[in-house]
């Protein structure tokens, strides 16, 4: 399994890059995935969509359909996108410390 390396921490990852478990989800990881998507700051609107999916993952085992996370947060699909430029499956879901949606999230 692929090691990705932040900070202190060390992380197993599957071959698309997200991490191998929820549990080992952390703020190093956060800031990790922001920097490979390229992302400057963090905002208030990042930290909620990430809340959304993680809860939702928490309740469900599954990361929710674009249109629930696009409900749940109040932002239109494109501005999910312009949060998270690799979308909310590739950017988001992997920020949040999802396993990779196998769907269309």
């Amino acid at each position: 399994m692929p090691v990705v390396e932040y900070g202190d921490k060390t992380f197993n990852v599957d071959e698309d890059g997200f991490i191998d478990s929820f549990d080992n989800w952390c703020e190093e990881w956060v800031m990790h995935v922001k920097e490979e998507e390229g992302i400057d700051e963090l905002s208030d609107e990042h930290r909620k969509v990430i809340e959304v999916l993680q809860d939702y993952y928490k309740k469900n085992g599954i990361a929710p359909m674009v249109r629930i996370l696009s409900k749940v947060t109040g932002f239109k699909l494109k501005h999910i996108y312009e949060l998270f430029p690799s979308g909310p499956g590739r950017g988001a879901c992997k920020m949040a410390g999802l396993p990779k949606p196998t769907g269309c999230v």
